[in-house]
């Protein structure tokens, strides 16, 4: 490469990155999952896990969290959040390993929240 090749190359290091196209493989558009536990009454709760990639099927991996876990669940359509699997009870640590071992996402990408 000549020296006029080397200028004529434009590259601004503090252009805003668009990073929406190099997510992770399992990740939303958001940039991490979060799997919230929320208190019901008394003694109840409920597990949510939001910001899987859209390229996955949530009523299939759902249908495996209830098998695994033997809870009940359901997918929730929210107009924020997108939609969101909701289980029975508290099972932010079950749902994380779960996600790892089956390969969806990298415990780097989950973030788990609550009490």
């Amino acid at each position: 490469m000549s020296e006029i090749d080397i200028l004529s190359v434009s590259f601004d290091p503090f252009k805003e990155v668009d990073n929406s196209t190099e997510s992770a493989p399992g990740v939303g558009s958001k940039g991490a999952v979060h799997v919230r536990v929320q208190q019901r009454n008394g003694r109840k709760c409920l597990t949510t896990v939001q910001g899987i990639s859209k390229n996955f099927s949530y009523n299939k991996i759902l249908k495996d969290l209830k098998k695994e876990f033997c809870c009940n669940g359901n997918v929730v359509e929210d107009l924020e959040l997108g939609q969101v699997i909701q289980l029975q009870g508290d099972q932010r640590k079950n749902v994380a390993q779960f996600l790892t071992q089956r390969g969806i996402l990298k415990k780097e990408q989950i973030k788990l929240h609550g009490f």
